[in-house]
């Protein structure tokens, strides 16, 4: 547990000194905007790292999620959203199960497809999509830096999932901003709001 709690320590440092790569891609912010400009405390931070470090060694211990499956986990304020694809509807559902019993998750949202996991072609078209998403909140939102900031930005099969606490009129402009960008299929709202 010791391990775990600095590798969580670890990440969340180098992830401030390095601008907090993850949240703003392609967005030019200062190095730890994302830590200043969060309405996450400090220790929901490094819970929500702790929940996908644990949630990635649960998922990887199950042999045949591991072998079959492709699935990332995403936590943000407790809530995880799972993404990627299993072959069949179990192997779905157990991987759902598994991250709902990791401590501190609040919530569960379920988005795996049953598929065959996804070519290194369309999850490289995704890693583009979401800097293009980031890089459209920070631009349309430019009166407002600290949106793209407190908006995690995923993108899957080219659905794009926004997770983040906005208020609702900060979440309209977010979405519309991603909305905008050419490839995005769909965009999905996991938004907790604050109003």
């Amino acid at each position: 547990m010791k391990l775990v709690k600095a590798v969580v320590a670890v990440l969340i440092l180098s992830n401030m000194v390095y601008g907090c790569a993850p949240l703003i891609i392609g967005g030019g912010a200062a190095a730890g905007g994302a830590a200043i400009y969060s309405r996450r405390t400090a220790g929901t931070m490094v819970d929500d790292e702790t929940i996908e470090l644990t949630a990635i060694n649960k998922l990887a211990a199950d042999e045949q999620i591991n072998d079959q499956a492709h699935i990332n986990v995403i936590s943000y304020n407790g809530v995880a959203l799972l993404v990627g694809q299993a072959p069949s509807e179990e192997l779905r559902s157990r991987s759902e199960s598994i991250v709902s019993t990791i401590p501190k998750v609040r919530l569960v949202h379920n988005e795996i497809s049953i598929a065959a996991p996804n070519s290194f072609t369309v999850r490289s078209a995704d890693t583009i999509t979401t800097s293009k998403v980031k890089t459209s909140i920070l631009t349309v939102t430019s009166n407002d830096d600290s949106l793209g900031l407190r908006t995690k930005v995923v993108t899957e099969n080219g659905i794009v999932y926004l997770m983040g606490l906005l208020n609702r009129q900060e979440a309209d402009a977010v979405t519309n901003a991603a909305r905008q960008v050419g490839g995005v299929q769909r965009v999905v709202k996991l938004f907790e709001y604050t109003d």
